[in-house]
C-alpha cells in the first residue's frame, strides 16, 4: 500500500520561505492519484492547501494562491510544496496526501477527510 513521508518543515520568519517534500512508495502502477498537501491548525480538521493530479494539474486553496507552488518528481516519486512570503497564519501541521482513482485535483482538494486514505505523517511549520 501506499507510504508518504514527509519533511522539510521548520521554523521561519514572516515573509520567509520552506520547501516541503514527501516521498511516496507503493503506487499502484495501474492507477491513477491526486497528491497533495493538506494543514491542521490545532482543534481544526485538515483543511486543502494544493493538489495536483496524475496530468500535473495543480489546483490552490484561495489563502494560499500566488504563495504556494505545487510540484512533483515523478522520476523519484516525490511531491514538493515550496511555501514563499509565509504568514503567522500559515503555521500548523502539514501533511500530504494521495488519493487513488483520481482523475481531478478537486476530488481531493474537497474531499472528506475520511474518504482519503493515505497520509504522511505531519511536518510542523512555524512561522513567526
Amino acid at each position: 500500500h501506499v507510504q508518504l513521508v514527509e519533511s522539510g518543515g521548520g521554523s521561519v520568519q514572516g515573509g520567509g520561505s520552506l520547501r516541503l517534500s514527501c516521498v511516496g512508495s507503493g503506487y499502484n502502477p495501474h492507477s491513477d492519484y491526486c497528491l497533495g498537501w493538506f494543514r491542521q491548525f490545532p482543534g481544526k480538521e485538515r483543511e486543502g492547501v494544493a493538489v495536483i493530479d496524475s496530468e500535473g494539474t495543480t489546483k490552490y486553496a484561495d489563502t494560499v494562491k500566488g504563495r504556494f507552488t505545487i510540484s512533483k518528481d515523478n522520476a523519484d516519486d516525490t511531491l514538493y510544496l515550496q511555501m514563499n512570503s509565509l504568514l503567522p497564519e500559515d503555521s500548523a501541521t502539514y501533511c500530504c496526501a494521495a488519493l487513488e482513482w483520481c482523475l481531478s485535483g478537486d476530488e481531493l482538494l474537497y474531499a472528506e477527510i475520511t474518504d482519503i486514505r493515505y497520509w504522511g505523517q505531519g511536518t510542523q511549520v512555524t512561522v513567526s
